[in-house]
This record gives structure tokens, sequence and C-alpha cells, in this order.
């Protein structure tokens, strides 16, 4: 079955980085676009960031653009997301996303905290 497993998140003070994975089982991980998205209390989960199957193309949501940069490794089966410039808006849990031929799969999602 389909599994998604993120890592990496944690507490780090504003204008710190951190770099998110999500390593990926159950399917065939370079056939598919893979994303991240966030959820921070109170607020609807929101689409971060999203990258072809061969990782020749990435969109990014506005707040986040310039500052973090997703990537894959289809050699691992595993999906980055290299977060720099952190601030507590970023506060959220992240999760890893893949939508393939039979059904939307999500990881159990890792906390990311920017707070000093």
């Amino acid at each position: 079955q389909v599994q998604l497993v993120e890592s990496g998140g944690g507490l780090v003070q504003p204008g710190g980085s951190l770099r998110l994975s999500c390593a990926a089982s159950g399917f065939t991980f370079s056939s598919y676009a893979m994303s991240w998205y966030r959820q921070a209390p109170g607020k609807e989960r929101e689409l971060v960031a999203t990258i072809t199957s061969t990782g020749g193309s990435t969109n990014y949501a506005d707040s986040v653009k310039g500052r973090f940069t997703i990537s894959r490794d289809n050699a691992k089966n595993t999906v980055y997301l290299q977060m720099n410039s952190l601030t507590p808006e970023d506060t959220a849990v992240y999760y890893c996303n893949t939508r393939t031929r039979w059904g939307n799969y999500w990881g159990q999602g890792t906390q990311v905290t920017v707070s000093s």
C-alpha cells in the first residue's frame, strides 16, 4: 500500500532553516508528481510546493517563493523541502502528498515550529 513518511520537522528560531524529507513506498514514485502542504492551527490546509515526476518543474505558494525549495531523488523514492529564512508564520504541520491513479495519499505530517 502507499506510504508517505515525513521527517525533519522541529523547533527552529526565526531566520533559521530546516529540511523536510518524505520517504515514499508502495507505488512507482518516479511516475507521479509530489507536493508539500501545511496546516497551521485554526487554518485550512494549504499547498506549499509541487514538483513534477521528473523534477523538471516546480511550483510554489507565493508565501514561500524564494525561501523554500522542493526537490526529489527518484533513486531514493524521497521528496525534500528545504526551508530557509523561516518566520513564525511558517509554523504548521507539514504534509507530504501524492495523487495516483488509485487515490489521494497523505503522510502523517511533521511539526515545524518557528519561535525564539
